[in-house]
């Protein structure tokens, strides 16, 4: 307990932290992108793979509940360093000198907190349904499996299993340009937010050092841009009819149909 408290009292303590639960949701981004991406497959993929966490249970509560408890630990140490930082500066500067600090260090806290309104908002929409579109009030039917979806070489969903759309879910949500709109303007600023976060997530476990720190950096910057630009790709891609879905789904024959009869998101 003391060696938590005295975490919780130093700066070093807060930043290591900050560092620790900054990991664990960069990986669980990461991971959530790698997963997301099977929507440019066949539907099988994504849906299997959806099921595939649902059938977890309590162990992907647990893995929820993990990561609930990093977001918010994340945001009060990060309220808590900048109290401490504005009580080390009472008096403002005549002038504002930030010669070495970059934008997206300056802006962490803003972007941050956008980032979190757009959670929010993704949980409600996606996962509890809360935050449906006008259009979206009824409920997607299941989806039947047409092969087995294996994973890591091991069958886990298996052929002719009914499981939820996740694939029609994605289409249907990402037609609608605001939700696409909001969706690329809230991961731009959670991959700004990375470009300074990510290297100060590697200073503070002292995994950054001056003769690598410039190609960490770059590493840093061509890391985020990626994760831009993937996550860019699957409204882009909805939203322009670049990509339709496959022929037979529930998002192909809704998508040809009125606007009037699109249906809602169901729970993921």
């Amino acid at each position: 307990m003391n060696l938590v408290a005295n975490l919780f009292r130093a700066s070093i303590g807060k930043k290591f932290l900050m560092a620790v639960t900054g990991a664990v949701l960069l990986a669980f981004v990461t991971g959530h992108l790698v997963g997301n991406l099977q929507i440019f497959s066949p539907p099988d993929k994504i849906n299997g793979y959806a099921h595939f966490l649902q059938s977890l249970g309590p162990a992907l509560w647990g893995v929820r509940l993990v990561l609930l408890a990093c977001v918010i630990l994340h945001i009060w140490i990060a309220v808590l360093l900048t109290i401490e930082n504005s009580r080390a500066k009472p008096e403002k500067y005549d002038f504002d000198y930030t010669i070495r600090a970059t934008l997206a260090s300056r802006t962490l806290r803003w972007t941050g907190g956008v980032v979190l309104a757009f959670i929010v908002y993704h949980l409600a929409q996606f996962t509890v349904g809360w935050a449906q579109a006008g259009e979206f009030k009824t409920s997607l039917p299941g989806y039947t499996m047409a092969a087995d979806f294996h994973l890591l070489g091991f069958p886990v969903v298996a052929r002719g299993q009914e499981v939820h759309d996740v694939y029609s879910m994605v289409f249907l949500g990402f037609s609608h340009p605001l939700v696409s709109l909001f969706y690329i303007v809230a991961v731009g600023l959670l991959s700004f937010h990375l470009v300074h976060g990510a290297e100060s997530m590697f200073q503070t476990l002292g995994w950054k050092s001056g003769r690598w720190a410039g190609l960490l950096r770059k590493v840093v910057v061509l890391y985020c841009v990626l994760y831009f630009l993937g996550n860019l790709a699957i409204p882009g891609a909805i939203l322009t009819g670049a990509v339709k879905p496959a022929p037979a789904t529930y998002a192909a024959q809704k998508l040809a149909a009125p606007a009037a009869s699109l249906p809602a998101v169901v729970q993921r």
